[in-house]
């Protein structure tokens, strides 16, 4: 686990973060480490006092006023998925995946991100409905990755294999992303090779594992970032969502009650799925 480890809580005050499973202060806010450069973050959290032991249970390490934006087609696997099932635009995600622009799009604010050990969601009117386990970029309000979460870009691939422009209905609705437990703070760099891992469990046995590492992306981290700052501010800084080649099998669809565990460097996430 990184040195410094950041977790937002929900206390009988309201919520409040810790560093390394200890309170800080009551007025930090995460808004406010976002508006620092990258070298004067570490100096600050060493600055704040530390207090009681943060035993209180873990809301999503995202701020209601924050947005969390994902990149698809990174990985080659993914590529392939999104091709197999959408017949009306398949070139659509052979071109992007080779092309100089990457795909990014918006995930969802703050306020509707799930964290660790709470619910998500399905579509009712999807038949299709797949985990997505992704690192996230934590980016300051200049763009520089500054650590990592681990994410789930819960998507309805029947909905966006029917039509390319279906893609927000597809991936934006309420507590269909999920970020956490924590933010590690680290250098873009330790980020490679990083592993992920994914385990779905249905009625106690599992039904789906896979594993990979950000090694299997075509795209940089940095390339990402730069492109989705290249044209839009964000003074309180955002999360990146870095796409997945961790895919179910097309015969596969999540149920109620499914049980989704996954694994990004030293974070574990794990939620169960509702309807």
């Amino acid at each position: 686990m990184s040195s410094y480890y950041l977790t937002q809580h929900l206390t009988e005050n309201g919520s409040r973060w810790a560093l390394n499973d200890h309170y800080l202060p009551k007025q930090f806010t995460l808004s406010f480490l976002m508006e620092l450069p990258e070298e004067a973050i570490r100096g600050v959290l060493d600055s704040l006092p530390q207090g009681l032991p943060a035993d209180d249970p873990q809301l999503a390490p995202v701020e209601h006023s924050q947005e969390v934006w994902a990149a698809g087609v990174t990985y080659l696997r993914s590529r392939e998925a999104r091709m197999n099932e959408s017949e009306v635009a398949a070139d659509v995600y052979e071109r992007v995946y080779d092309a100089e622009r990457p795909e990014i799009f918006m995930k969802a604010i703050g306020w509707r991100v799930v964290g660790n050990g709470m619910p998500f969601h399905i579509r009712k009117d999807s038949s299709w409905n797949v985990p997505e386990p992704e690192l996230v970029l934590v980016l300051n309000h200049a763009g520089e990755i500054i650590g990592y979460s681990a994410g789930n870009d819960v998507s309805s691939r029947d909905i966006e294999g029917e039509n390319p422009l279906y893609l927000p209905q597809a991936k934006m609705y309420n507590r269909s992303c999920v970020v956490g437990p924590g933010i590690c703070l680290a250098d873009v760099e330790e980020l490679r090779g990083l592993p992920i891992q994914m385990q779905i469990s249905r009625n106690g046995s599992v039904v789906f594992s896979d594993e990979t590492n950000t090694d299997a992306m075509k795209r940089t981290f940095r390339e990402l970032a730069s492109c989705l700052y290249a044209e839009m501010n964000f003074p309180q800084g955002t999360f990146l969502m870095t796409g997945t080649c961790i895919v179910p099998p097309e015969e596969f669809t999540l149920q109620a009650d499914d049980v989704v565990r996954i694994d990004v460097g030293d974070l574990t996430l794990v939620n169960e799925t509702a309807q």
